[in-house]
């Protein structure tokens, strides 16, 4: 075996190795220690403590801008152990991600001590986010004999609000949303005691002297009830909706076993059919309602981060049909905080808990929001006094390809970074991101902060929501950006804000970064995947999507792009351009595209096709035609997105999308009807030497509606349109390779959290020598984007490659 490399052995082994080559030199010595990484808020300081004490070091421990101080003073073999057992066995919440250790003088110090946190320096700290309630905290809940017996907001260095109630670094309590909360006698002597699991846990408090929970009306009346918890409860059997503050946000919840509670709250929220999240008590009683695949998909749901995650709905699992409607899976998680806790203690196999806002708004976060918002929706609300100072909701996952994928990162997650694969100090960079499923990025060193969830900027709150999580960002990660990414899109609310177009760009925004740098949507969703890999390039991409500015200026969707680095990029093909009548209206009713298709195929023959395909929808199709004609609002565009839906039509599947991506959810979900269906249609492919090459999608919708003549159950017919789309991808990424000689294939862009197609493209794939690269710690759809623009942009300027870039 090659000896171990001297570059890998860690410091304490260095450093015991110096000290056992001469054990008869015993000298005491003094070290500086800067832990760097998510190490505030997660018992890191007491974790220090006691191992010093138990060690018998001297010295201080404190808090910092950069992350944790430590001053050790002792001899040299114990101060290996103790940096030996810091690398290996930290806390449990802690990521350590850089431990710097330089020797100073010695003072003579005995004793070894915690103090208050230090300001001074560069903040390089990573932000907490926030945690499930820990074993140690529920059991303390359950026993009647503790004084924080069923309090609703007991926590400690372990578990609790982090992100959503810090409003300002180093994490200490004055900085948070607890500071008005004055610690009683006790809760102080547990927060002083550095043995105690609530040693400078900041939100530590308990019924005497810590938030209080109330039962309310609409009217803002206090409802008489000994015990909010037992009043929302009875409330919940009796069929009402109850708006409950969480610890991102209000939910509207329901009994998820009533039906008519469940149509009511559908029938309040103006939502169809998107389906509602549910709580479920425990583990168990997810198994009841869901069939899980794989021991990842049971690890994802019980983690600290406590997700949304993904299942197969079970047969006879007794929820509300219209929970899911037209879909095989439920949204599930498990309680996340104490009062979910308590709240689950009522006879319900399951609870509704859908976020608590109106048609696309943000979720309220406030008393005052819920009370003005939530009114017609609820039937009553359960109130607390502690402030979310940043609204979060929850994230949302799959385990697609045997690894979790998030559909919505935020709750859990946000805004523990990614890390880049190289530095941007001196290039700081703010990415806006897009207009749909919106994040924003802010670099900072080797860190990309991705914020939590804003969502569609399409409103005032929305817009007002994207607008404090860049000032919440820049001011706790004491970030002043140099550099700004944006999207290209003209139309997009958070491109007019990179171009100060916006008039809510107002003094708070004064600073923002005057040059400017535009990144190609789906270069920006291949930058992202290529980010969590640290995959620098070049490589092959493939980004599937539902519309995206394309360098053209038309509307690109279906991609195959050659990633020479993070700033540039070749397209090299994409999927065959149709028009979309209507612009944004053929994104929600889907039979438009189905029209687009069938005049691409059948030419002057369509409106017959049209009729004998979708009677209903043949006096549309003469409006159509004439605005395809005369080229009326009729965009061209390559959208796989548009594809999926256009086939969902033809099937009959979905003619509306009523929620977003509901028409290829739905087709998704009948294919897996038909799990063992192989079969594909051939797909051409037309070469080019100087363009691009074209996959002539109208081959695979050309063969669906034959096949769907000769009697193929629907099933079948869905499957092979997936199978269709991913041998036509192999197809490409094999001429792509054959130009490039690559085989490191970025797969990205929202449609790739469909399970059915992703697994069935990986295996393709690496059956046929490629190494597929997909996103993981961010979604592989537009809440993705902002991390892919700020790396982009970075890059390009740390390296002086041209962009679209623009300076006041």
């Amino acid at each position: 075996m090659c000896p171990k490399s001297e570059m890998a052995i860690s410091l304490a082994e260095r450093l015991h190795r110096r000290v056992t080559a001469n054990p008869i030199i015993i000298m005491k010595k003094r070290v500086y220690i800067s832990v760097r990484g998510a190490v505030q808020g997660v018992g890191f300081r007491p974790f220090v403590y006691g191992l010093a004490a138990r060690m018998g070091l001297a010295g201080f421990v404190l808090n910092g801008p950069e992350g944790v101080r430590i001053e050790l003073e002792g001899t040299e073999t114990l101060i290996a152990d103790f940096l030996r057992e810091l690398e290996n066995s930290p806390p449990p919440l802690a990521r350590i991600e850089e431990i710097l250790v330089e020797n100073i003088e010695t003072i003579g110090a005995e004793s070894f001590e915690v103090r208050e946190s230090g300001d001074a320096g560069d903040r390089t700290v990573l932000i907490p986010p926030d945690l499930a309630t820990c074993g140690d905290c529920l059991r303390e809940m359950n026993d009647p004999d503790d004084r924080r017996h069923r309090y609703p907001f007991i926590n400690c260095t372990n578990c609790g609000p982090r992100y959503t109630i810090i409003q300002d670094l180093p994490y200490d309590r004055a900085r948070t949303t607890m500071a008005p909360f004055r610690m009683c006698l006790e809760c102080s002597k547990e927060y002083g005691l550095p043995s105690n699991r609530r040693f400078h846990a900041e939100p530590t408090c308990c019924p005497d002297c810590g938030p209080a929970i109330w039962l309310e009306d609409t009217a803002g009346n206090k409802l008489n009830y000994p015990d909010p918890v037992s009043g929302a409860i009875s409330r919940l059997k009796a069929g009402e909706v109850v708006a409950i503050k969480g610890l991102g946000g209000f939910h509207l919840a329901c009994d998820a076993a009533n039906t008519e509670a469940v149509q009511r709250l559908r029938k309040r929220k103006d939502r169809d059919l998107k389906p509602f999240a549910v709580m479920a008590r425990d583990l168990d009683a997810a198994t009841l309602l869901c069939s899980f695949k794989s021991d990842t998909e049971a690890d994802c749901l019980t983690s600290r981060e406590r997700p949304i995650i993904l299942l197969d709905k079970r047969e006879g699992h007794g929820l509300a049909e219209e929970i899911a409607p037209r879909n095989p899976c439920f949204g599930v998680m498990l309680p996340y905080t104490p009062l979910h806790h308590l709240l689950m203690e009522g006879p319900f196999k399951a609870l509704v808990m859908t976020s608590g806002n109106v048609a696309s708004e943000p979720i309220a976060h406030t008393n005052e929001e819920a009370r003005e918002q939530l009114s017609e929706l609820a039937d009553c609300f359960l109130m607390h006094d502690r402030g979310i100072h940043i609204r979060t909701d929850d994230s949302v996952a799959k385990v697609i390809a045997g690894k979790l994928r998030f559909l919505r990162r935020s709750r859990g997650y946000a805004p523990f970074p990614v890390k880049l694969p190289f530095d941007t100090a001196g290039r700081e960079t703010l990415a806006v991101g897009p207009e749909l499923n919106n994040t924003i990025c802010i670099t900072r060193g080797e860190y990309a902060f991705i914020s939590h969830h804003v969502g569609d900027l399409a409103n005032l709150s929305a817009y007002e929501s994207f607008l404090q999580a860049i000032d919440h960002l820049c001011d706790i990660l004491q970030v002043k950006p140099r550099l700004m990414s944006y999207d290209p899109h003209p139309g997009y609310l958070s491109t007019k804000f990179a171009m100060g177009e916006n008039s809510a760009r107002d003094e708070t925004f004064k600073d923002m970064p005057r040059k400017r740098d535009a990144v190609q949507h789906h270069h920006a969703h291949a930058v992202s995947a290529m980010v969590e890999a640290g995959h620098l390039g070049p490589a092959l991409a493939v980004v599937y999507d539902g519309l995206g500015w394309g360098d053209d200026e038309t509307l690109w969707g279906g991609e195959f792009l050659i990633m020479h680095d993070y700033g540039t990029h070749t397209r090299a093909g994409h999927f065959q351009p149709v028009e979309q009548p209507g612009g944004d209206k053929a994104a929600k009713e889907t039979r438009r595209m189905a029209y687009a298709f069938l005049r691409a195929i059948y030419g002057g023959k369509a409106r017959k096709k049209c009729a004998e395909l979708m009677p209903e929808f043949a006096d549309q199709a003469a409006i159509l035609e004439q605005m395809i004609a005369a080229g009326l609002n009729c965009p061209v565009t390559t959208s796989m997105g548009r594809l999926f839906d256009a086939a969902s039509a033809l099937l009959g599947v979905c003619e509306y999308n009523s929620y977003h991506a509901q028409a290829p959810i739905e087709l998704e979900a009948l294919a897996y009807e038909a799990p063992g269906e192989k079969q594909y249609y051939e797909t051409w492919i037309e070469p080019s030497m100087a363009d691009p090459f074209v996959v002539q999608s109208c081959d695979i919708i050309r063969s669906l509606i034959n096949d769907q003549k000769k009697g193929t159950p629907k099933p079948r017919l869905a499957a092979r349109f997936h199978n269709s789309i991913a041998h036509a991808t192999l197809h490409a990424c094999e001429i792509m390779r054959g130009q490039t000689n690559l085989d490191d294939v970025v797969l990205s862009g929202g449609v790739f959290a469909s399970s059915f197609l992703t697994e069935r493209l990986v295996s393709l794939l690496k059956d046929n020598g490629f190494n597929p690269i997909l996103n993981a710690d961010v979604p592989p759809g537009d809440g993705g984007v902002s991390l892919g623009q700020a790396a982009a942009t970075a890059w390009r300027y740390l390296n002086n490659v041209s962009g679209d870039t623009r300076t006041d």
